[in-house]
């Protein structure tokens, strides 16, 4: 990361969504930069919701074309709190063991992300789901439309 304060601030709302935990699933980012609103989403087949929850944080932030001072809201404990509990540092000290030795889950998403976020100044915050959050919901509902897409797409294949 930069010493220097990035001059582009932007905010990222982010979610992911599951039907069946594996089953289709989508996720959802809502990037905000002056008077600019950008949309993103997608979905795959057979995956989980902490999966979506990291692809819409890892699109988002690979989105950005330089570094930027990012506030980045999420409805995801499991995503903010391994940024902002030191989670990830304890991951990485132990070969990317949990404390119950464990191996965590989703390393591969884990590493991209991080390689996303190295670039970025980023400040987490969980935001509460399902509240009335104007682009939580927005989110919400881009990755649930994501998530019966991969569905319809499965019922045809």
């Amino acid at each position: 990361m930069a010493d220097k304060l990035p001059a582009t601030r932007v905010s990222i709302h982010t979610d992911g969504a599951c039907s069946g935990n594996p089953g289709p699933g989508g996720w959802a980012a809502v990037l905000l930069w002056k008077d600019t609103e950008l949309r993103l989403s997608g979905g795959e087949k057979n995956t989980t919701n902490n999966r979506m929850e990291l692809m819409a944080a890892i699109q988002a932030l690979e989105a950005l074309k330089r570094p930027c001072a990012v506030a980045l809201y999420s409805d995801s404990s499991y995503l903010v709190n391994a940024f902002t509990q030191g989670w990830i540092d304890r991951w990485r000290a132990h070969g990317w063991q949990r404390a119950d030795k464990k191996p965590v889950a989703n390393v591969d998403l884990w590493l991209r992300l991080i390689a996303a976020a190295e670039i970025h100044r980023i400040t987490w915050y969980k935001t509460k789901g399902h509240s009335g959050d104007k682009y939580n919901d927005i989110c919400d509902a881009l990755a649930v439309a994501e998530t019966a897409k991969q569905k319809d797409s499965h019922k045809k294949s």
